[in-house]
């Protein structure tokens, strides 16, 4: 194998690798200046996208166990990979493709599982990290704050009680 080949091969393994998510998508139709655009969208995600050649991604994908791509892995590929959100990431995407109706998402992979272009949809649909961690934080609070209330008027009560107790030892001492 020629050495530019074998490097191109190298460079492709280390990103698959270091990803936690690969997606491919057809970039056919889109000019050099929406790629570009596409690709500074995408840095801020913590992704970045690159043309690939099918071959070479179906020869590294079979050697990392992720054969599961090659169905993806027709006509003009270029491959959305990232260390970061993948929602934010498939957010980004989506938000491009409504904007210029181009790349189509073929599939992808999240951690190894395969996924559909449906499923990298419905990942764009989901609310980002930070937004779950609040709502989850929001859902544990909840009990708390109720506990905190509930004894809140239990001490509540005792004042009140403690009160009416002191109101009527004044009012038997002055009679």
């Amino acid at each position: 194998m020629r050495l530019e080949k074998q490097s191109i091969i190298n460079d492709l393994r280390a990103r698959m690798q270091q990803a936690q998510f690969v997606i491919l998508a057809d970039y056919k139709g889109l000019d050099v200046a929406a790629m570009s655009d596409l690709r500074n969208r995408l840095r801020g995600a913590e992704a970045e996208i690159h043309v690939v050649q099918n071959s070479l991604v179906r020869l590294v994908a079979k050697d990392l166990g992720q054969a599961g791509l090659e169905p993806g892995l027709t006509g003009p590929s270029a491959m959305i990979s990232g260390r970061g959100d993948v929602a934010r990431a498939a957010k980004v995407l989506r938000d491009f493709i409504k904007e210029k109706e181009k790349p189509t998402v073929k599939i992808g992979a999240l951690q190894g599982a395969i996924l559909s272009a449906k499923d990298v949809g419905t990942l764009a649909d989901l609310p980002s990290r930070e937004q779950l961690y609040g709502q989850l934080a929001g859902t544990l609070a909840a009990p708390m704050q109720r506990l905190v209330g509930v004894l809140n008027q239990k001490l509540a009560s005792v004042v009140y009680v403690l009160k009416a107790y002191q109101e009527q030892k004044e009012k038997a001492a002055q009679a």
